[in-house]
């Protein structure tokens, strides 16, 4: 299933970057993410994630990511 990027911004908006993979997952939970948005994004490669936009490559890269609206 590909994401929309308002989706997948409405999601993380508000979170205070830095963050791993897990502290994206639980603030999109909180924000109302559906379980599979939640679950992917805990799936994500181990690694610190500045921005946005660093998100959002590495959800691209994943091929999970569709268009925005």
């Amino acid at each position: 299933m590909g994401y929309d990027v308002t989706q997948v911004q409405k999601s993380l908006g508000g979170f205070d970057y830095p963050g791993d993979p897990e502290q994206l997952a639980e603030h999109a939970k909180s924000k109302g993410a559906d379980d599979q948005l939640v679950e992917t994004l805990r799936g994500l490669d181990k690694e610190q994630f500045d921005g946005p936009n660093a998100v959002m490559k590495k959800l691209s890269e994943a091929g999970v990511l569709g268009g925005g609206s």
